[in-house]
């Protein structure tokens, strides 16, 4: 049986009142490099970034070396991850962008350690907890800036409370897109890493949705009964009208489907069909500019084939999943949401809260079309 190991590993290291020294490590059969960098802790911009290849497949890899240090004078903010992928991805090294995002993904969590032990110096009974929840005491001084960096765990209460959607409480966090490499070729998450951050974060369960693939209903129960995780099958289907992502269909469709054809086989199956990021891309120069309103995107024919909306992805801007909202709205379709992660520390940005218990994939489709949930951001977004 072929076997195929990717192991990463990021260290952090307080080298000044202000600074990181970060660390990191990507190393699988084929490929093996390191990254140094190091990077201020009030303001998570990168200062200094070095690169060193130890396994690679072309002489193109190691070049990749110089292309590397475009990453000085980035921040960890609103769009970072797009930033690195644009830059590094394209122009160094796909898989140094993989382990930049990872390392600054762990970098955010020890900026928040590194606040609080801070915080400890003035108030040395101050509590992981209730600096996270916002008590600061009176004496410290810029307690702002603090609440930018609360950590990827989806509990800050104060979000919460602003969440509309947010109707219910209790019931189940699943994460319903998630693609998982090499189902997906896109994505660069090993399934069992998938696993273990979405655990890890506090999920529920997963929806394996890679892109035109429909996993073996063993294999999934046998990663259920290791990994002691509720993992679901949907499949992200390409039809000539967009993605669609489809819950209780068994068959492998490859290549473009017309949606209308889609349509009548879900129904068949008794399954379901959401449409996956409805506007990516549609708000490139703005509804304003063109004229768009949620009225008139509703008039797109695709919404007629299909049983709800997904209104919170990962992977588009905040004016699109707004629009998609909106349009869901109007048309009285239920709302979901998901990460579309196709990184580890994706997984679970948004996610869709049940009602009710999902025990197996026969109760994912009966609950979707029970309408008894609603989309929520369970985690921040790299960056935000």
């Amino acid at each position: 049986m072929n076997k195929f190991s990717r192991n990463k590993l990021v260290s952090i290291v307080r080298k000044a009142d202000d600074v990181f020294a970060v660390h990191g490590i990507l190393d699988d059969d084929i490929y093996s490099l390191r990254i140094n960098f190091t990077i201020s802790i009030s303001d998570l911009e990168i200062l200094t970034i070095q690169g060193h290849w130890v396994r690679w497949t072309t002489s193109q890899c190691p070049r990749a070396d110089n292309f590397l240090q475009e990453a000085v004078g980035m921040r960890i903010k609103e769009g970072f991850a797009q930033q690195v992928h644009r830059i590094i991805g394209r122009k160094a090294c796909r898989h140094y962008a993989n382990i930049l995002l990872e390392c600054c993904a762990a970098v955010e969590e020890a900026a928040i350690v590194a606040r609080w032990e801070d915080a400890r110096s003035e108030s040395p009974k101050l509590t992981l907890e209730q600096f996270l929840n916002g008590e600061i005491p009176a004496n410290l001084s810029s307690p702002a800036p603090l609440q930018t960096l609360i950590p990827s765990s989806g509990k800050d209460p104060k979000k919460s409370a602003e969440n509309k959607l947010t109707e219910f409480s209790g019931g189940m966090l699943i994460d319903l897109h998630v693609h998982t490499a090499p189902a997906s070729p896109c994505s660069s998450a090993p399934l069992k890493d998938i696993i273990e951050e979405a655990k890890r974060a506090g999920l529920d369960g997963i929806c394996l949705t890679d892109h035109n693939y429909v996993w073996s209903r063993d294999i999934v129960e046998d990663l259920r009964q290791t990994h002691q995780f509720l993992i679901l099958r949907g499949n992200e289907i390409t039809t000539d009208q967009g993605d669609i992502l489809v819950f209780g269909l068994e068959r492998d469709i490859k290549g473009i489907i017309k949606l209308q054809d889609l349509r009548e086989e879900v129904i068949r199956e008794e399954g379901f069909m959401i449409v996956a990021h409805p506007f990516r891309g549609f708000l490139a120069f703005g509804a304003d500019q063109l004229g768009l309103t949620a009225e008139k995107a509703g008039e797109r024919s695709l919404f007629q084939f299909v049983d709800g909306v997904e209104t919170m992805n990962g992977k588009v801007t905040d004016k699109e999943n707004s629009l998609a909202a909106d349009v869901a709205k109007n048309l009285k379709l239920p709302a979901t949401g998901g990460s579309d992660a196709h990184e580890v520390h994706e997984v679970g940005v948004f996610v869709t809260r049940f009602r009710d218990t999902i025990n197996n994939e026969k109760d994912l489709v009966k609950a979707l079309k029970g309408g008894a949930y609603v989309p929520l951001q369970f985690r921040k977004r790299i960056g935000q």
